[in-house]
This record gives C-alpha cells, structure tokens and sequence, in this order.
C-alpha cells in the first residue's frame, strides 16, 4: 500500500503501475494520509510529505502534469513499451482524488488527521492486457482480448509518525471486479508500504504488495483453450485462482524548489520489480514465450496548484 505524494504519481495508469503522488498538510501541523493497495500494478505508488502550516495541501488543490512508464507489453510478457500518462491528483472539499493503474482512485475520509487515519472509497480501472498490439506472433496467434473495465473499492490504514515523527506506514487492501465482460472475475490487491521525508524537498517510499485473482480472471488470461493451441502451437494449459504476482516498488519524489508544502513544481520516479506466480508463472504464454520477471520503470512531473 502507498502513502499518495503529490509531486508525481508514481503510480502510472498502466497494466503495471499509475503515476501518482499527493503532498498533504493541514494548518494545525497534524499528519494525515490517503493509503492505497498495491497496484498493479502497480505500482501504485505514492507518498505524502509531513504537512506543514500555511501549506497548500490545506484546503482543495489540484495537480497536473505528464509522464511515462517502460514495462512489459502484458503481463508475462518479455517485451517492454514505454507508454505516456497523464498526471491528474487533487482535493476537492474532502474528498480525495488519486492515480491508479489505468484509473483513478477516491477517498471519502481525506481529511482525517491524527496517529492513524483511515482511508475508504471507489476505484476503477482498465485493463488492456494482450488487448493491443502483440509483437509475438505466436501469443498474437491465440488471439486479442477484450479490455476490462474494473470497478471496486478501497481501504486502509496508516500509522503516522512510526520512527521519526514525519514517517508513515500504510496498509490496504483493493478489491475490483470487471463490469465490462472482459474476464468476468474478481482481483484482490493487498499491499503494505513505507515512507519518510529526506528533507523539505525530497521523499523516498518504499511499497510492496501482491495479487490474487479468482478462477475467470486466471482462465480468461492464462489458460491455453483447445483453438488457441491449435492457432498457436502452444501446449493447452488450464489455469486457476491463486497469487498471480508480487512485487515491490521503490519511489522518490522531489520538489523543483526544495519546499513541499508551496506546491509548484514536482518531479518523481520509480523502480518496480514484479513476479509472475503460480498459473500465471506456468501458463505457456509466460513459460514458453515469456518472462515472470518483470521490471517497471516511471518518470513524471506535475505542477501543483
């Protein structure tokens, strides 16, 4: 799970990871954070600096700006892209607004302040896994696929103020279901992460999480049907629920300034390493033409205001 900072989503909207990243503060000097899980995807990622008084993560504020992520063309995949994204964070009376792998998420409890704070809303996101283009041919043989449109929720909790006075920890959970009839199942994201300020105008974040994916999402991308073997030439392959990947991601954030809390410009990015598990692992189209290690990397900036 990641603490949201906002200088530049670390937590890119992609099949791996969204841009994302939130700078709060409030004029009392308390701490608060908006928790999120994993991503995909993740990555999401995200940290928040110490609030500060007078700061322009008091009240609404809005961030905008651009970035991209080079990962693996699917999951599994052993190809990589580099994909442009968008950077859109903010508040609005209350109620938060954050990147997420190819979506956006909401929390209703943003303004929580104190030791430990809750965070709790809607999520969507899409998924294009092996919906695009396919540079293998005998992936591409198997076919295209439908891209999903999930929508869920999210919770979770951070502890504000563990070592340091200005460091957090976060824990939280996503869980999402397609509503598009793409693979029709059900993804459980649970994640955990850490994060501190290095100074007024750096912030480092350190976040790990995992996945779990029910019977039709594990069947609809990795198992090998009987025309797809045919097509392809690959061994026909009968996947199931289970851990499909896990992985962790390591993220820094700095301000152009040295100064959070005045908004202006930000810049932030990310490493991720991911593992394909279980199925996900084994299917032929991991196993024969593929990778289950997989690496992400992201850059962004975004202007906060």
């Amino acid at each position: 799970m990641k603490i949201r900072l906002l200088a530049v989503p670390l937590a890119l909207a992609m099949v791996a990871a969204p841009l994302s990243a939130q700078a709060a503060g409030d004029d009392d000097g308390a701490r608060g954070a908006e928790p999120s899980a994993s991503q995909e995807e993740g990555l999401a990622l995200s940290i928040e600096p110490p609030a500060r008084p007078r700061s322009i993560f008091a009240g609404d504020w809005i961030a905008l700006g651009a970035g991209f992520v080079y990962a693996n063309s699917y999951s599994g995949s052993d190809e990589s892209r580099v994909i442009p994204v968008p950077v859109v964070a903010g508040n609005y009376k209350g109620i938060g607004v954050r990147p997420r792998a190819a979506g956006l998420s909401f929390n209703f409890l943003e303004t929580m302040r104190g030791d430990v704070t809750f965070s709790a809303g809607p999520i969507f996101r899409f998924r294009s896994d092996r919906a695009g283009t396919i540079k293998d041919d005998v992936v591409a043989a198997a076919g295209k696929l439908e891209t999903a449109i999930e929508v869920g929720g999210q919770a979770g909790v951070t502890f504000n103020g563990v070592f340091t006075g200005y460091d957090r920890v976060s824990a939280g959970i996503d869980v999402l279901f397609d509503v598009a009839g793409a693979h029709r199942g059900t993804i459980i994201d649970p994640g955990i992460s850490y994060s501190t300020p290095l100074g007024p105008g750096t912030i480092v974040a350190l976040s790990a999480g995992a996945q779990y994916v029910d019977g039709d999402f594990a069947d609809y991308y990795y198992s090998v049907t009987p025309a797809q073997s045919a097509a392809s030439g690959l061994p026909e392959f009968d996947a199931d629920s289970g851990w499909h990947k896990a992985g962790a991601t390591l993220a820094m954030g700095f301000d152009l300034n040295e100064n959070f809390r005045d908004g202006g410009l930000i810049f932030g990015g990310a490493l991720g390493y991911r593992r394909m598990l279980g199925d996900a692992a084994a299917t032929p189209f991991t196993s024969l033409r593929g990778d289950a290690d997989q690496l992400t990397a992201i850059f962004g900036v975004a202007y906060v205001f």
